[in-house]
């Protein structure tokens, strides 16, 4: 298994994302425990391109600071919302280390985070979700309050992913 954390970057982890406290407390919890259990925690970032103000070298481009990755731990940058994208080499990597199992976390669960889940699921990983581990903020046709909840538990369960509660994500983490 691994830990993959998507687009947790300074320029969009603020007080505009759904249950903001509960998802920052989370995405500690997940990413302390993965690291305490011996498991890889991976990061990926979006990159909107030079002069957006999202770019590799830009502070929003950043990974949150309660986020920091570690020196040794993995970064892909990624330029769509699915982080298996060929362009990434994320997908290339799990399949050399012949991994199925990713638990996912990050933002935002209405673009990247839902991209990834089915993506993964393609391509044949067994995705895990857990709850309050991935957020958004409010789009033109839902509050991110509905987004979360479409996505969590209607469109993935029994379809695209294992949507856990935090307690049995953490106990996954530590098998």
């Amino acid at each position: 298994m691994v830990l993959l954390v998507v687009d947790a970057q300074n320029g969009i982890v603020d007080e505009r994302l759904y249950e903001f406290r509960k998802f920052v407390g989370n995405m500690k919890k997940l990413i302390g425990a993965a690291r305490e259990q011996g498991i890889e925690v991976i990061y990926v970032q979006h990159d909107d391109g030079p002069d957006t103000g999202f770019s590799i070298g830009d502070d929003e481009f950043e990974v949150y600071s309660e986020f920091q990755p570690m020196p040794d731990e993995k970064r892909f940058i990624k330029s769509v919302c699915s982080a298996f994208k060929k362009e990434s080499g994320l997908l290339e990597y799990l399949t050399a280390k012949e991994e199925k199992d990713v638990m996912i976390c990050g933002i935002m669960t209405d673009f990247c985070i839902n991209a990834t889940v089915e993506a993964g699921f393609e391509h044949g990983l067994h995705m895990i979700v857990p709850a309050y581990a991935n957020s958004t903020q409010d789009n033109e046709y839902m509050t991110r309050e509905q987004a979360y909840h479409y996505y969590n538990e209607f469109l993935w369960p029994e379809r695209y992913a294992d949507c856990v509660p935090m307690d049995r994500a953490l106990e996954l983490l530590k098998k």
